[in-house]
């Protein structure tokens, strides 16, 4: 019994923490603060080493609407301060200041963060190998309504040892990529800074260049006590390569502009650096009187990529259930009168380009309400999907003869060419919603020249946008104005016949393959138990439309058929709905569905995430990012032509290129801005990058051995992959823009 006290006391006294290296295990000193503002040190080592450097970071936890200031607060604030009295082997403290975010009130512009911040310190012990022990005395303004000075006495020590990682490694690693340097890899360039209007009123004129579409540039400008700087008013060429920000400027009293020296720190996204200048007495001229003819060169020359765009989605795997119902189309129009054909094919090409300029319409009013958009975006949406699976499922039945729809016979007189009441199918509505059908099919997919056209639309005004879908649309219906003005093109073929009756449904089974589609994206975004109900009511309605099919004693109850038909479509969208705000209620993901590493074949798929791309590109490695999603039948083309075969396939196997993928199935404001960076606003997308191209080389829509390779081979300095050779020429040049 005395042997056992005495050993459990000698493991109590072995593994009790002794004095000051109590702390080092945790790495972190106490929270100090409100419930409104905390703050603490961190450590990303968990002792001191002989070389001496000791990653810390002095972390803020802020309450909803609560901020914290940059080194540079701007109008109003000041940065957090700390006083190392008392502290031991303490030598010096080099503060990084991670990019801000600018707040904006009442015309004031002041720069800081919010949520929670991060600021990282590098301490040099005085002498390396020693244990340090840390008093951080802290000063910080945090406001929200009111502004409240925070004081808060910190300690942290750290004993001499081996230094290894700890929790707070990878976080303070997070905010030091965040803080901007030298534009060096950035595709961002700083061309003119100069003054204008002075001696007053005094502003300053940035001119950014970019390798790549600038999205929504921002400069923080830092200068001499007096000076202060408002939100620049931002101007772009015609190829958002380049940008003019316009700064207003106070200047104190005696003083100028010009030939003050600054320091600019810029952002664009996902990048940023931090440049010093001296301000010239250049002044540029303005983008509208130097590229007016440019800008409309560009226009006209996107017009025409957005017709063959609309024109090689005919030719898309998810058009196909549409070009199905073209097909039939065409043959129910044998030996038909020609001008029956062109009314038919012109009022469906109307529905194709009507349906396109709705889509630019709504795009419209997104932009202005300052939402997202994108190419497809719409099959993000539950309710949307359901109310697609029961109108495919609705062509599927009546291709199968299971029902007609009657037109009420005042719209009937006025759209068909006859004085009864004619099926929908039939009559010019029914040719104009075929067309409308199959711009809603052809969403998910983007094509070659899709992307290019889609993203210059959108950053443009309304005007370009309208254009531009317009005419992608009549890309779409170029087939059927092929018919519509050569009508013998139906003639040649047979009469109807009986085998139209096996081609309606063989084509009824395209669209029912289309209907399982979307049933299984809806079970990846609202789960299988829904996806399930859905399949099952639809199930349910196709055997209650076959056994009262309109023929024999089952014409009778076709009112009572159709009343019941309609009211299980308002269930079903109902019920898409409650799905939807079912989705909305779960766990938000973060770049993906998943933070996990997640096993395809025999590649594993790392989760999406900016700055894990410039950490590994940092090390050496070489990273490939697949931005898809389920409901993007181009991206599994994508994938399992190119990225899960073959050479590509390989590499990405072996870990030799690191396979990154954004799941976009579900909305995700991360991956849209990530997208919106290269100028991209659907999908699929995706971007190489390496050592030799640390921001990134975007590839084009259909992917290719050779293109992927080439790409590799350009971004990577591993030899083995710098060296690879292609079976032909690459369709790739030093200058991947051109992809876009």
């Amino acid at each position: 019994m005395v042997r056992l006290i005495v050993t459990c006391l000698l493991f109590l006294l072995a593994t009790a923490p002794i004095g000051p290296g109590a702390h080092a295990t945790t790495a972190a000193s106490d929270w100090a603060g409100d419930d409104n503002v905390q703050v603490r040190l961190i450590s990303g080592v968990s002792a001191v080493g002989k070389d001496g450097a000791l990653p810390i970071g002095l972390q803020f936890r802020l309450a909803e609407g609560w901020k914290v200031y940059w080194r540079s607060a701007g109008d109003a604030g000041f940065p957090p301060s700390i006083v190392w009295d008392g502290s031991r082997n303490f030598g010096a403290a080099n503060w990084s200041w991670p990019l801000p975010i600018r707040f904006s009130l009442f015309g004031f512009e002041t720069f800081g963060y919010k949520d929670e911040a991060v600021y990282p310190i590098e301490i040099t012990p005085e002498r390396s190998g020693n244990g340090v022990d840390l008093w951080a005395k802290t000063n910080a303004l945090v406001c929200s309504d009111i502004c409240i000075p925070l004081e808060a006495d910190l300690q942290l020590t750290l004993p001499a040892g081996e230094p290894r990682p700890t929790a707070f490694t990878q976080l303070l690693s997070r905010y030091r990529a965040q803080v901007p340097g030298p534009p060096r890899g950035t595709g961002l360039d700083l061309a003119s800074f100069g003054a204008i209007g002075e001696p007053a009123p005094h502003s300053l004129s940035v001119r950014l260049t970019s390798s790549r579409p600038l999205v929504a540039p921002d400069v923080f400008v830092e200068a001499a006590k007096g000076f202060s700087f408002g939100k620049p008013v931002v101007q772009f060429s015609a190829d958002r390569l380049t940008a003019d920000l316009t700064i207003p400027a106070t200047v104190p009293k005696g003083k100028a502009l010009r030939g003050q020296e600054m320091v600019l720190t810029t952002v664009d996204g996902e990048r940023f650096m931090q440049i010093a200048a001296t301000v010239n007495n250049s002044q540029l001229p303005a983008f509208a009187a130097q590229e007016d003819g440019n800008i409309w060169a560009a226009v006209i020359g996107m017009l025409g990529v957005a017709f063959l765009g609309g024109l090689i989605l005919n030719l898309m795997p998810c058009v196909l259930p549409v070009l199905s119902l073209k097909l039939l189309g065409v043959v129910k129009y044998g030996g038909a009168a020609p001008g029956t054909i062109r009314r038919g094919f012109l009022a469906s090409a109307a529905g194709i380009v009507f349906s396109f300029l709705v889509l630019a319409a709504a795009a419209i009013g997104l932009q202005m309400a300052g939402v997202g958009v994108g190419w497809g975006i719409q099959f993000q949406h539950p309710a949307f999907l359901v109310a697609m699976t029961l109108l495919v499922m609705g062509f599927a039945a009546n291709l199968w003869g299971l029902f007609e729809i009657p037109l009420p016979r005042l719209i009937a007189d006025r759209l068909v060419p006859s004085s009864g009441s004619k099926p929908v199918e039939n009559s010019l509505a029914g040719h104009f919603a075929t067309g409308a059908f199959a711009t809603l099919l052809a969403t998910p997919c983007s094509a070659p020249f899709v992307g290019t056209a889609v993203a210059f639309a959108f950053s443009r005004g309304p005007v370009e946008i309208l254009a531009i879908f317009a005419v992608m649309g009549l890309g779409l219906a170029t087939p059927y104005l092929l018919v519509a003005f050569v009508p013998r093109l139906a003639q040649m073929l047979p009469r109807p016949g009986r085998w139209m009756i096996v081609l309606r449904r063989v084509l009824g089974l395209a669209l029912l393959a289309t209907a399982i589609w979307l049933l299984s994206i809806i079970a990846v975004q609202a789960g299988t138990k829904s996806a399930g109900i859905i399949g099952g009511l639809l199930l349910a309605g196709l055997v209650v439309l076959w056994i009262s099919r309109p023929d024999g004693e089952g014409r009778k109850r076709l009112g009572t058929v159709v009343t019941s038909s309609l009211l299980a479509g308002i269930a079903l969208l109902a019920l898409g709905i409650g799905v939807e705000a079912n989705v909305n209620l779960r766990e938000a993901p973060e770049a993906t569905r998943s933070a996990d590493a997640s096993p395809e074949a025999d590649v594993t798929w790392v989760a999406f995430d900016t700055q894990e791309i410039a950490r590994l590109v940092a090390e050496g490695h070489t990273v490939l990012v697949d931005v898809t999603a389920d409901w993007c039948i181009t991206c599994k083309i994508n994938k399992s032509l190119v990225l899960l075969r073959g050479p590509v396939g390989a590499h990405l196997a072996t870990g030799r290129v690191i396979a990154m993928r954004a799941d976009w199935t579900l909305p995700n404001p991360d991956i849209a801005d990530y997208l919106a960076s290269f100028g991209r606003y659907g999908i699929p997308f995706n971007a190489v990058y390496g050592p030799k191209a640390p921001t990134g080389i975007a590839l084009p829509e259909l992917l290719s051995d050779d293109t992927v390779l080439a790409a590799i081979a350009t971004v990577s300095d591993d030899p083995k992959l710098a060296s690879v050779t292609l079976d032909r020429p690459a369709l790739v040049s030093a200058d991947y823009r051109t992809f876009r």
